[in-house]
């Protein structure tokens, strides 16, 4: 395993960290974690050297934005192993209403997770304007008697807005590391590239979500998109050519990976040997370009299936009928898509069924005009 510095901290990170929000589960149900193949996947991943683990207090939850099953579970899967790894979890500043929640939050995420203190504690899924909220409610001060009494060794965030809103926040609190989106197709998306260098030149440690764009980049890749991997004298799988685009910037200290088989955590690991900075080609940088061109050509919503979209009031399975509309666009099996559209979502989870309460508006971190893009998916199924 290889191993960057996480800013200035002094701390060294394994280059790939362990996303706990996609861990393999039982009955479909994401609250129900496979917790027999979960640890043994931990497990692995500490005997291969992956030493950040980040989880949150939300992930694997039964009622969207509420606690999920992932704090608990990385508790009693690390016990016995604490010492030998970092935890990284997150404020759930959405259900934040004044300073003592703050305290009473990080205490019980304490409990969660079996432990004195966090050792990458994120303000989570910021924008401009949840800023400002949380500002007002004296978020730094929080933030400054955490560190000072112990139960967290250093202040982040995640960064969910558009670009400009990024710096400002960077700015704004002498924070030791950040955690942004960043992939090869989203160079310019939120902070993108610019804000990655940006905090990287402040001093902050810079870690990634969604390198495979929700796994968008690694599965069902289109044939014009796997011509251009195939045509490379060194040959990689898809989620490799994604992580290793990452890793090649040297101001990325950790990317993060939510693994759910233990096949992916294995291909992984193979990858990560690899995963030093500055180490593609010119040659092979403009292969990634090519990809993510083919990749642009065909994609029509760009949504990462985060579901911070859900529950949507009516019912409507947003993320999925999104995924359908973009199949049939990237992949063109009508057949497929159509299947998945009638016969797996429920008439009232499909695109039709959307009231245009503009509920989902405030809540996409992508800002995709939700209820329009809906009508776009019931003219192309059902129109």
């Amino acid at each position: 395993m290889l191993y960057r510095s996480v800013g200035q901290t002094g701390k060294q990170a394994s280059i790939l960290g362990f996303g706990c929000m996609r861990l393999p589960i039982r009955q479909g149900k994401a609250h129900l974690i496979d917790e027999a193949r979960a640890q043994a996947m931990v497990d692995c991943a500490i005997r291969n050297g992956i030493n950040y683990f980040d989880t949150a207090y939300v992930y694997h939850s039964e009622i969207p934005f509420q606690a999920g099953t992932s704090e608990l579970f990385l508790g009693r899967a690390l016990k016995h192993q604490r010492a030998k790894v970092f935890v990284a979890t997150k404020l759930p500043t959405w259900l934040v209403q004044s300073r003592t929640d703050m305290d009473r939050y990080l205490n019980l995420q304490l409990d969660r997770l079996q432990t004195d203190h966090i050792d990458f504690y994120l303000v989570h899924s910021l924008t401009g304007g949840l800023w400002t909220k949380l500002s007002q409610l004296d978020v730094r001060g929080f933030l400054d008697a955490a560190l000072a009494d112990g139960r967290i060794r250093h202040a982040g965030f995640s960064f969910h807005d558009d670009g400009p809103q990024f710096k400002p926040i960077v700015d704004a609190y002498d924070w030791a590391f950040c955690q942004i989106q960043y992939n090869f197709m989203d160079e310019d998306y939120q902070a993108g590239r610019a804000g990655l260098d940006y905090a990287a030149g402040k001093g902050l440690g810079v870690i990634v979500m969604e390198p495979l764009r929700g796994g968008g980049l690694a599965t069902r890749v289109p044939e014009e998109v796997q011509t251009c991997w195939d045509s490379a004298p060194v040959k990689r799988r898809p989620a490799a050519w994604a992580l290793r685009f990452v890793w090649n910037h040297p101001g990325v200290s950790v990317v993060l990976s939510g693994m759910s088989e233990p096949w992916q955590l294995e291909e992984n690991l193979r990858t990560a040997e690899e995963g030093l900075p500055n180490s593609l080609s010119a040659a092979e940088l403009r292969l990634v370009q090519e990809a993510r061109n083919s990749f642009l050509a065909r994609t029509q919503i760009h949504c990462t299936s985060c579901n911070y979209c859900m529950p949507c009031p009516s019912g409507v399975s947003i993320p999925d009928n999104f995924e359908q509309y973009n199949n049939l666009a990237v992949y063109r099996d009508r057949d497929a898509a159509a299947f998945y559209y009638f016969h797996i979502l429920g008439p009232e989870q499909r695109a039709s069924h959307c009231t245009e309460c503009g509920h989902c508006l405030e809540l996409c971190p992508q800002h995709i005009p939700i209820p329009e893009r809906l009508k776009d998916v019931t003219r192309e199924f059902e129109g």
